[in-house]
């Protein structure tokens, strides 16, 4: 089963290659830009994602696929990596219900010259932990 936390993640790999969220089956669609802003989701991402969770993901789908997100929240689903371009994919947890990765309508992609698009990154926190990893392995003079 996918948590919110997974879907969230879900929806901002996808929306930084164009990908939208169609909300109540076609009335609106939502595609947040930016998606990032330094180390965080952005204003934007985060008033997306409220929308698409007032009805708790019901009758709202990423773009080029059919399950809802809702669905997505079950235990019938997971979130798993496309074998093909490594992204997050919707995968069903009953191997009956295969359903395409979203990159199968996107032109030229995979592109593995270009940046693959990410989560907020915490470069404090990077740098935190490698600055420690530096220090432990400082040998006493």
């Amino acid at each position: 089963m996918a948590s919110q936390e997974n879907v969230r993640e879900y929806l901002a790999y996808w929306f930084q290659l164009g990908k939208r969220v169609i909300v109540r089956n076609g009335q609106s669609a939502c595609r947040p830009q930016p998606v990032l802003e330094g180390n965080r989701f952005s204003r934007e991402f985060e008033n997306c994602w409220a929308q698409i969770m007032i009805n708790d993901g019901r009758d709202c789908y990423l773009e080029g696929t059919s399950v809802t997100l809702d669905r997505l929240l079950t235990s019938e689903w997971d979130i798993d990596e496309c074998p093909r371009c490594e992204l997050p994919i919707a995968v069903p947890t009953a191997a009956y219900n295969i359903e395409p990765c979203p990159c199968s309508d996107l032109l030229h992609w995979p592109n593995f010259e270009v940046p693959h698009p990410h989560l907020p990154i915490n470069t404090q926190q990077k740098l935190n932990a490698l600055n420690q990893r530096l220090r432990s392995k400082e040998s006493p003079t």
